[in-house]
């Protein structure tokens, strides 16, 4: 599983780019907001470990559903991609409600840290 590419809400082959299926506007053209996590050593860890991991974080973003468009877990790189309707604040929002359950997971870019 650790070789695997988990997509939480799409149908996704292993290995197929990013910017080939993740969305980048609604219906009336609004750009979606993006944020990528870091799980430091995600794919090293106990297949239990990853599993209840996953399914953390997939509990979080149901949570959004009406707001998050697509996620998805790439457990080569330890990735997590989220694509989101552009409201202010809800990246902050996401990502300390992930860390509630994953606190070793990192925002790219974050230097609050």
């Amino acid at each position: 599983m650790s070789d695997q590419k988990i997509d939480m809400f799409k149908g996704v082959l292993p290995g197929e780019p990013l910017y080939k299926i993740a969305p980048t506007r609604d219906e009336n053209g609004k750009s979606f907001v993006d944020f990528m996590l870091i799980i430091p050593r995600l794919k090293k860890k106990p297949q239990d470990y990853i599993d209840r991991t996953l399914t953390d974080i997939q509990m979080v973003l149901s949570r959004y559903s009406s707001d998050v468009v697509f996620a998805n877990m790439d457990l080569k790189i330890n990735c997590l991609w989220v694509s989101h309707k552009a409201k202010p604040g809800l990246c902050k929002e996401l990502t300390a409600a992930i860390r509630q359950y994953v606190p070793e997971a990192t925002l790219v870019g974050d230097v609050s840290r």
